[in-house]
């Protein structure tokens, strides 16, 4: 009888651990050598050790499961569990998305962590109303300028096919008389070698990862902001885990938060020299176009702050009340 009973046990915790286990899919727009890509594959392991394998999550790079601009959605609706999208894609749903894109708001690693504590509470309350539980976030490297030829002001950038990915870039590229063309990450190598665009505004981690000294010419450090990606899970399945589990991917959340920090510091100086050691022309942008450049930052922070509204201008405030 005892036996029996050992039995009758061991399958019930047989059955029980099998039921907690979950499989869940984690899409990431980025290529597999991306210092984002790598974190992300990172927490995957911290998530799997801390829950005792309970959570297994299966990272598919490069926009392999679903591209960039599916993955929020996907995450949403329950298609997969987990994943990461840079949120200033989603400007056009929610202004707060956006805030990490402004021009010159926050230039520097310093001030995009400030930025980013200033926001967090009013980004998790809008996330949580579209079923989206936030785990961590971590920045790119400061954004420059791409050409495929020498630009000193503005005026040199007229009629340039230039890469967006957000509602910022289009809108910067119009105030700069350049035409905006919506590209992904994954397919920016196609369209510089296409000429489907010509110029874009980005970090050096997309420069070297893409390899766009095969199409482009001039890389310019302006600093103008550092765009944040988003780590998010399924609210319905984030609440289907029992606290303990919720506090252990809390914990790996902290630590991815943390240790992609630090890779986007590092990879910032490795990709400036892997840009120039492959030919590219790196170095800082004239004073004439960084000004130039200030100025239609300063219409694009109006602009956000009349569309966002009371609750963006006090996140505003309370940012430059932590930079003084």
């Amino acid at each position: 009888m005892k036996k029996m009973i050992g039995v009758a046990v061991a399958a019930t915790l047989s059955t029980s651990a099998a039921v907690a286990a979950e499989k869940w899919d984690m899409p990431m727009a980025y290529s597999d050598s991306n210092f984002h890509t790598q974190n992300g594959k990172a927490f995957a392991r911290c998530v799997g050790t801390a829950t005792g394998g309970d959570v297994d999550i299966t990272v598919h790079g490069g926009g392999s499961l679903f591209k960039g601009g599916e993955i929020k959605r996907a995450i949403q609706t329950g298609q997969v569990q987990i994943g990461e999208r840079l949120l200033s894609a989603h400007q056009n749903e929610e202004p707060i998305f956006g805030i990490d894109s402004i021009p010159f708001l926050a230039s520097s690693f310093d001030a995009s962590e400030k930025l980013f504590a200033a926001t967090r509470k009013t980004l998790e309350a809008t996330l949580d109303e579209q079923n989206l539980h936030l785990l961590y976030s971590v920045p790119w490297p400061p954004q420059g300028f791409y050409f495929k030829k020498e630009v000193n002001e503005v005026a040199d950038m007229k009629g340039i096919k230039f890469r967006s990915y957000n509602s910022a870039t289009a809108r910067l590229a119009e105030l700069t008389g350049m035409i905006p063309v919506q590209i992904e990450a994954a397919e920016i190598s196609q369209a510089f070698a296409t000429g489907v665009a010509e110029s874009m505004i980005s970090s050096g981690a997309t420069g070297y990862d893409r390899k766009v000294w095969e199409s482009l010419t001039h890389f310019y450090e302006v600093d103008g902001w550092l765009p944040r990606n988003a780590v998010m899970v399924n609210k319905d399945a984030w609440e289907d885990l029992d606290e303990d589990q919720q506090n252990a991917i809390s914990g790996c959340a902290d630590l991815a938060a943390y240790s992609g920090l630090w890779r986007s510091k590092q990879y910032t100086d490795f990709t400036m020299k892997g840009l120039a050691e492959n030919g590219m022309s790196v170095g800082p942008a004239s004073d004439k176009l960084v000004e130039e450049l200030k100025e239609i930052g300063a219409t694009m922070t109006a602009e956000w702050l009349t569309a966002a509204g009371e609750s963006g201008g006090e996140v505003v405030k309370a940012y430059k009340e932590a930079i003084k």
